[in-house]
């Protein structure tokens, strides 16, 4: 990669969710991963992991940092500029786990519309 890790932990999904939101207004990131820890804090944390230029991604997480702050609570946030080729590895686990969370937390219901859909657009042609 070569170029920065960015890491915004916050207690709950919706000061988590803020903070990404604002992460990525602020400047071009991407979203490479999350991880939900129970107990941080007596509570569920949630830390979000992005990725990009180095200048872009320390934009992203103070931007993060001050929006989910009004939100609620951040417990730390880091950047990591140009990682260790080994982190490197870290991080491509990380987008491969997020990316099967998220096919794998679609709900049923949209995935039979798409199913629908799909056989609607077949039957048309």
């Amino acid at each position: 990669m070569r170029a920065a890790l960015g890491l915004v932990e916050a207690i709950g999904l919706t000061t988590a969710i803020t903070a990404l939101d604002a992460a990525g207004k602020a400047a071009d990131v991407k979203l490479v991963g999350y991880e939900k820890v129970i107990g941080a804090g007596k509570a569920v944390s949630v830390t979000v992991h992005i990725a990009g230029e180095v200048a872009a991604v320390k934009a992203s997480v103070e931007a993060a940092v001050a929006a989910a702050s009004k939100v609620g609570t951040v417990l730390s946030h880091h950047v990591i500029p140009r990682p260790h080729e080994e982190v490197d590895l870290i991080i491509q686990a990380f987008e491969k786990k997020a990316k099967k969370k998220i096919v794998k937390e679609q709900p049923k219901e949209s995935k039979t519309k798409q199913n629908k859909q799909s056989k609607n657009k077949k039957k048309e042609e």
